[in-house]
C-alpha cells in the first residue's frame, strides 16, 4: 500500500468521540481509509469498532468529531444520507425481511419498491448484472427464510452495490459462516476492491486481518492505537497492539488421561423456541477428562443442547444420562448439585441477576451451602472473602464487589460466570461461548481454566462458533447441522474443508468414537 499522501483518501475520521451514559465508547478516534483498499478495524468486543462505523454510517451521531468524505467535511445524519453519499453497511446481524424475496428486499425503501404493483424487470436485469459482475449468484425470486446464511449476506451486499455504494462497510462479516463461506466472501471482496471499491472490514479475528486486509486500525478501549501496513506486521504485533502486552497464541495441551464415561446422549430431540424442531435425534457420549467441541454455524440447535443438558429446556424425546441421572428429567438446580457447571450463551438474561451485585451474582448457586449459610443465614464475610478472590483470580473489573452486575461490561459479566461455575470441582461443564467478549489475554486464560477442569477429570462439552478455539483445546470434534451430528472427529485428525462440508450439512460421515 503506497503511503497516505500518494493515493487518493476515502474516509478521514477526525477527532470522534462517542458517549453513552457510563461509557466513552470513541475517545477521540481518528482513521484514514484510501480509496480502492480493505482496511480492517480490529479490536476487542467493546472495543468502539462497530459504534465508530455506525457514526459513519448515520446510526449515531458523534458526540465530537468531523468527519471527511473524499476530502470533503460532510455530515451524516441518517443511513438515508449514508447511501446518499454512496456508503453502504452489511451488518453483523442482518437487516433483512425473510417473508419477502431477494428482489423484494434488495428495492425494499426504493423508488421501484413502491406502489400497488411492483415490476421487477430491470430490477432483476440490474441484479443479474451486479451477480455475474462480482460473483454473487443468489435467485432473486427466493425468499430469504429459504436461504442459507451465506447466501443472505450476498443479498446484503447486493443491496448496498444496488444502491451503487463504493464504501462498503463489513461488521464481523464471517461470524455466521462456514470455512467455505468465508473463502467465497473472501474472493467477492478482492472482487469489488478491484472494481475500485473501498471496504472497511471490523473483526477480532487476527487470521482474517492478516489474510484479507491491505491495512489495519488498532482500537483498544475506544482509542485508536496504531494504524500499521498488514505485510509489515504480525499476529503477535497486533495482538499486543489489542491487548497492551504480550501474548500466548496456543496454550499447552496435554494428551487426555480418559476417564469413565459421565455423559450418553441418546436420539435427543427438542423444539426450539418458536415451537419448531431444534434437536433432531442427537447421540453422543462423552468421557472424564476430554473436551468435545461442537463445531457449527450459530442457530443448528447448540443454544438447545446446552439449556437441554442444564435443564433449562425439555426434551421432547430422547435421554442424557449422567450417572445414573437422566438429565432430562431434572430441573436445572438438581442438574446443578449433580455437579454441572454452565456457561450460558446469553450471560446477562441467563447467567447473572444484573440487578444483584457482584458478590451475590458469584453465589447464586452456592448461597444455601454451609460455607455461605449458617443457621439460615448469610454469611456476608464470607461471601465478600468469596468475591474478593473470584474479583482477583479472574480479573473482574468491578469498582467494588456491591457493585450491580448489570453496571459491568460484557466481557467483564463473562468473567463472573466463569468464575462463579469453574469454582469447585464440577464433574460436567457445558461451556458456550466462554470467551466470547474477552480481549486475547483473558481468552487464553479461560482456554487454560478449561484445560485445567479435564486434566483433573472433568468433562467438558465446549460450545463455540470459533473454530481455532474449538481445534485447540478440543480433543475430539462433534459437527451439528441442523440439530443433527453430521460427525465426530478426532481434534488432532480433523480436515477444515471436511468440517466445514459437515457444518454446511452437505456431508456426513459415521460418527468415530
Amino acid at each position: 500500500m503506497a503511503s497516505k499522501e500518494s493515493v487518493p483518501l476515502a474516509v478521514q475520521l477526525s477527532g470522534i468521540v462517542k458517549r453513552f451514559p457510563g461509557v466513552v465508547a470513541n475517545d477521540g478516534v481518528s482513521l484514514i481509509v484510501a480509496r480502492g483498499e480493505i482496511h480492517c478495524l480490529l479490536g476487542e468486543n467493546g472495543a468502539g469498532k462497530t459504534t465508530l462505523m455506525r457514526i459513519l454510517y448515520g446510526l449515531y451521531q458523534p458526540d465530537d468529531g468531523e468527519i471527511f468524505l473524499h476530502g470533503k467535511p460532510i455530515r451524516i445524519p441518517s443511513p438515508r444520507a449514508a447511501l446518499d453519499h454512496r456508503i453502504g453497511m452489511v451488518h453483523q446481524h442482518f437487516h433483512l425481511v425473510p417473508t419477502l424475496s431477494v428482489e423484494e428486499n434488495i428495492v425494499l425503501g426504493l423508488s421501484e419498491g413502491t406502489g400497488p404493483f411492483l415490476r421487477f424487470k430491470k430490477t432483476r436485469q440490474k441484479l443479474r448484472r451486479l451477480a455475474d459482475e462480482y460473483g454473487l449468484d443468489v435467485d432473486p425470486t427466493a425468499k430469504i427464510w429459504q436461504l442459507t446464511v451465506g447466501q443472505q449476506q450476498r443479498v446484503e451486499i447486493l443491496k448496498a452495490l444496488y444502491r451503487d455504494a463504493d464504501i462498503l462497510i463489513m461488521d464481523e462479516p464471517t461470524s455466521v459462516l462456514t470455512p467455505q463461506e468465508v473463502d467465497a466472501l473472501f474472493g467477492t471482496l478482492r472482487t469489488l476492491v478491484e472494481a475500485g471499491l473501498t471496504i472497511i472490514f471490523i473483526t477480532h479475528k487476527l487470521d482474517e486481518v492478516m489474510e484479507i486486509s491491505n491495512r489495519v486500525t488498532v482500537l483498544r478501549k475506544g482509542k485508536a492505537v496504531a494504524t500499521v501496513n498488514t505485510d509489515e506486521s504480525s499476529k503477535a504485533e497486533l495482538a499486543r497492539l489489542m491487548v497492551g502486552r504480550e501474548v500466548v497464541f496456543r496454550v499447552e495441551k496435554k494428551p487426555p488421561q480418559l476417564g469413565e464415561k459421565i455423559l450418553h446422549v441418546e436420539d435427543l430431540h427438542a423444539l426450539n423456541d418458536r415451537g419448531l424442531p431444534a434437536l433432531r435425534g442427537m447421540s453422543f457420549d462423552l468421557s472424564g477428562g476430554e473436551i468435545l467441541g461442537v463445531a457449527g454455524v450459530s442457530g443448528n440447535g447448540q443454544h438447545e443442547l446446552s439449556e437441554v443438558l442444564t435443564g433449562l429446556r425439555k426434551a421432547t424425546k430422547g435421554k442424557a444420562i449422567l450417572g445414573a441421572h437422566d438429565l432430562t428429567q431434572c430441573s436445572a438446580r438438581t442438574i446443578a448439585d449433580l455437579g454441572v457447571a454452565h456457561v450460558p450463551t446469553e450471560r446477562i438474561r441467563v447467567g447473572t441477576v444484573p440487578s444483584m451485585s457482584v458478590r451475590e451474582n458469584l453465589i447464586l448457586k452456592s448461597y444455601r451451602s454451609r460455607e455461605f449459610c449458617k443457621w439460615s443465614i448469610l454469611d456476608e464475610r464470607a461471601a465478600h472473602e468469596n468475591a474478593c478472590r473470584a474479583i482477583k483470580e479472574y480479573e473482574i473489573s468491578a469498582p467494588h464487589d456491591g457493585t450491580p452486575v448489570g453496571n459491568l461490561s460484557g466481557g467483564n459479566i463473562q468473567r463472573l460466570v466463569l468464575a462463579r461455575e469453574l469454582s469447585g470441582s464440577p464433574k460436567f461443564v457445558v461451556a458456550a461461548h466462554p470467551t466470547y467478549g474477552l480481549d486475547v489475554g483473558a481468552t487464553e486464560q479461560v482456554r487454560v481454566v478449561l484445560l485445567a477442569q479435564r486434566d483433573r477429570g472433568a468433562g467438558i462439552l465446549l460450545i463455540s462458533e470459533d473454530l481455532d478455539e474449538v481445534f485447540q483445546i478440543s480433543d475430539r470434534v462433534l459437527v451439528i447441522y441442523e440439530g443433527q451430528v453430521m460427525g465426530i472427529v478426532r481434534a488432532e485428525e480433523a480436515n477444515l474443508e471436511e468440517i466445514g462440508l459437515m457444518m454446511a450439512g452437505s456431508y456426513r460421515q459415521a460418527v468415530a468414537e
